[in-house]
């Protein structure tokens, strides 16, 4: 019965659906290029709350507003050159990735407060609340761009 499921059943037709329309090879290259923004990402984060905290109150929002900026760039060249390989289009494409990433980031910028102050209340990592809510909304972010990048700023005319 469970290898029904898996082989010709309902999860196997579900999951071809859900990938059908993605070329073979691009979600994991999207993966690997993922991983490392992710790390790059939330590495910056996290340097910049570090060094910003003994000066600036709520070095948090502050570090996660300078990251993003930068690591949207980052990841808009891996994204062009390794996962979508499109050509030209540089500004136009870059422009609507900053697009999809400014929705994250202002999900990222009302969320992380509200976070940090849950954990905080709730747990006993009052110090690691910051760390711990960017790395939670970091991987929100990477599952919701994939689709925005490949539909919206890297799509290809038909």
């Amino acid at each position: 019965m469970a290898e029904r499921l898996l082989t010709g059943g309902p999860i196997q037709a579900w999951w071809t659906k859900l990938t059908g329309h993605i070329p073979p090879g691009q979600f994991v290259r999207y993966l690997l290029v993922g991983l490392w923004n992710t790390l790059f990402g939330y590495g910056t984060f996290a340097l910049l709350t570090a060094v910003l905290n003994p000066i600036v109150p709520h070095s948090y929002m502050w570090a996660s507003l300078l990251s993003s900026l930068l690591n949207i760039t980052v990841a808009y060249l891996g994204y062009k050159w390794f996962v979508f390989k499109t050509k030209g289009n540089y500004l136009h494409e870059w422009l609507r990735c900053v697009a999809v990433y400014s929705t994250g980031i202002i999900l990222t910028l009302i969320a992380l407060p509200i976070l940090v102050l849950v954990i905080r209340r709730n747990t006993h990592f009052f110090v690691q609340a910051p760390y711990i809510a960017g790395a939670i909304l970091t991987a929100v972010v990477v599952f919701y761009s994939f689709f925005g990048h490949k539909h919206f700023s890297f799509r290809t005319p038909s």
